[in-house]
């Protein structure tokens, strides 16, 4: 029977009213994906920033990996730049290392390496917040649990996502159609990056009346990319029109949804709402919209 009603709530349920909020996240800073042609990635961080400074967001966390002050030399002013804006940075690791593909105290050795950056400049804030790269948290029991208590015990807290439309995929192909000036290619790219979002937001939003008969509040993964940084005005305006409100990570994590991201020593629990679902037992229906053909796109 539970099945049954989950099932009819997630076919039924409105748009996203006004209660709906969403915390703004960005992974890689200082630098992430391909460059296009005559941009910086000063450039880019400052027309992020503006954007959120226009649509008056709380402080946005900016994910780090310090191994990007080495391979993009350029890009080492974004971090202070972010910064200066109040804007906080949290520990996504030193060279974006997949827990999947490495082992417990490899890791747990890259993240610690990144606070040599991070810690100076973060000094009198907060920034023992942990983002996973590839939302890798072990893909064994016993290696996911060792991170948790290895993060437990030196502070962390969990940046989780409960929202993502994969930010990431637009960034690389829109730097090789402003290469070649495809204009027509680069329409096509901001209408699904637009359709892409509100799908997402309508779906997440599903699934969470579905489960708990409200919205929780989301956290939106997003990436310091060059196409985010022309989209970001548009994605803002998007979601106001759609009655939501923002809010910092830390307010976001309050809610008990995301309570073992807050206390990693907490036994294990859904991390997303789909895996709440599946813990469940329910099955939910896909959803996604069409999207351009990235890889063979302006090539």
């Amino acid at each position: 029977m539970k099945r049954f009603v989950l099932a009819m709530l997630i076919c039924v349920v409105a748009s996203p009213a006004s209660a709906v909020q969403i915390a703004l996240t960005f992974d890689d800073l200082p630098s992430h994906s391909a460059l296009p042609p005559g941009q910086t990635r000063v450039g880019i961080a400052t027309a992020i920033i503006a954007a959120l400074k226009d649509a008056q967001t709380p402080p946005v966390y900016g994910f780090m990996n310090g191994i990007r002050l080495e391979d993009d030399p350029g890009s080492a002013p974004v971090l202070q730049q972010w910064r200066d804006a109040g804007f906080p940075l949290g520990n996504h690791t030193w060279s974006h290392m997949n827990l999947g593909q490495h082992g417990v105290a490899e890791w747990e050795a890259d993240t610690q390496k990144n606070e040599s950056v991070l810690a100076p400049l973060m000094a009198g804030g907060d920034w023992h917040w942990l983002r996973f790269p590839y939302l890798a948290e072990g893909e064994t029991p016993a290696k996911h649990v060792a991170v948790r208590q290895f993060l437990a015990a030196n502070g962390y807290r969990i940046a989780g996502v409960t929202m993502s439309f994969g930010d990431f995929m637009w960034n690389e192909p829109y730097a090789r159609c402003v290469a070649k000036g495809n204009d027509a290619a680069i329409a096509q790219m901001e209408a699904a990056y637009l359709a892409a979002a509100a799908d997402t937001l309508d779906y997440e939003h599903k699934l969470s009346l579905a489960l708990y008969g409200r919205d929780i509040p989301y956290v939106l993964l997003m990436h310091l990319g060059a196409f985010d940084a022309r989209m970001l005005p548009r994605l803002l305006a998007l979601y106001a029109a759609k009655g939501v409100s923002f809010v910092s990570l830390d307010e976001a994590e309050r809610d008990p949804f995301y309570a073992a991201d807050n206390n990693p020593m907490l036994p294990p629990t859904p991390v997303t709402l789909e895996q709440a679902m599946s813990a469940q037992g329910v099955t939910y229906a896909g959803h996604g919209v069409p999207l351009p053909p990235f890889d063979t796109l302006c090539r």
